[in-house]
């Protein structure tokens, strides 16, 4: 990298952001420490526009840290449904609670501490240590990798071990260490309006006279990948069970997606061919499963939803039925809740994809 570009490269962004970058965004220029962790940790693969609406939630709902430290975990999950990877809302509400029992409600202040906090890796440490307290610290996250390897025509992959170190070597080198904390939201604004991922705004980009992918026909190729996500398929369907005007629930425990978060009685399929013949059985074999009892009722078989996560794709419907006061041995293994107590719970959004929040409201007039 020629020293020449890197100046340039600096300069050029400051001045975009200081007379063009116009963003919006509840969290910059926030120097509460606790409001900016916050927002990188909801920030954390998620976009800034999907990020907002939570982040102003938990501003509200838990103004300081203690608040947040204090509230019970169900609770914090409820906040945060939809947003999904909920293991950044586990890590989130148990470095609150160690924060306030163990820090005295001070937040760490060096960019070493802030790192051994737990969810906190070396992009979100560096965030926090140059925007609360602007310490020099560049931010290396998806943005600037597209940034620094387009203008600087770095092709080494982005999820390799050289490619990591070589791209935080070049994020310090045009780091403005007295500024660290404008340089950064620079760097992440021109990697979320300009330097975009697709139909980047190259024509009219203030660096587009020296930058390497613009001027040699590559800003599509890169950055480069070495490693491309395995995607699966899976197949759900859910048993939404009422009895006296309760429905049957039970927490996902197991190490898999939605961990700790509430879903009805459900069945997975090897295939979805097994699966897709399954919905089209009659009413008679869909009713043989031991959650049944005699004198059930199915009211009917929702439509088919699909939600897709970062490794994989969930395929779910949803059998309706009404059951009789009798219980079974298989009906002790869940909870069961009134429409009200429902509506508290934390689920995941396949969830709420299958019911559009009010069909349980209408199913219990039903029954």
């Amino acid at each position: 990298m020629k020293q020449i570009n890197s100046k340039y490269f600096q300069t050029k962004l400051l001045l975009w952001h200081t007379t063009i970058n116009n963003r919006e965004l509840p969290w910059k220029e926030e120097k509460n420490v606790y409001f900016i962790w916050l927002s990188e940790i909801i920030l954390q693969q998620t976009r800034a526009a999907q990020g907002w609406k939570y982040y102003e939630r938990f501003v509200k709902a838990y103004p300081t840290i203690k608040d947040l430290a204090n509230a019970p975990l169900e609770e914090v999950y409820k906040l945060w449904e939809g947003l999904g990877y909920y293991n950044r809302c586990r890590n989130l509400h148990a470095t609150a609670k160690k924060i306030a029992s163990e820090l005295n409600g001070e937040f760490p202040k060096t960019y070493e501490t802030i790192i051994e906090l737990k969810g906190v890796g070396p992009y979100t440490a560096s965030a926090i240590a140059s925007f609360a307290y602007n310490l020099p610290h560049a931010v290396v996250d998806g943005n600037v990798f597209r940034v620094l390897s387009r203008f600087f025509g770095v092709k080494e992959a982005t999820d390799s071990t050289k490619g990591k170190k070589l791209f935080e070597k070049l994020a310090a080198n045009c780091l403005t260490k007295k500024s660290s904390a404008i340089y950064n939201q620079a760097i992440m604004d021109f990697g979320a309006t300009v330097c975009k991922p697709d139909n980047p705004l190259c024509t009219t980009c203030v660096m587009k006279r020296k930058c390497f992918a613009y001027q040699n026909e590559e800003v599509a190729s890169l950055p480069f990948k070495e490693k491309k996500v395995k995607q699966r398929s899976r197949w759900f369907v859910y048993y939404i069970l009422s009895k006296e005007e309760k429905f049957a629930v039970q927490e996902r425990k197991e190490k898999d997606v939605w961990q700790h978060l509430y879903e009805f009685p459900m069945q997975e399929f090897a295939s979805e061919k097994e699966w897709k013949n399954f919905l089209k059985t009659k009413d008679s074999t869909l009713l043989q499963s031991n959650l049944f009892t005699k004198n059930s009722r199915l009211l009917g078989i929702t439509k088919i939803v699909s939600q897709k996560l970062s490794h994989q794709t969930i395929y779910a419907a949803a059998v309706l039925a009404s059951l009789p006061s009798t219980k079974t041995k298989a009906h002790l293994q869940f909870e069961w809740k009134t429409v009200a107590q429902l509506k508290k719970l934390p689920f995941p959004r396949i969830i709420h994809l299958l019911f559009n929040n009010k069909v349980l409201e209408l199913f219990a007039q039903v029954v």
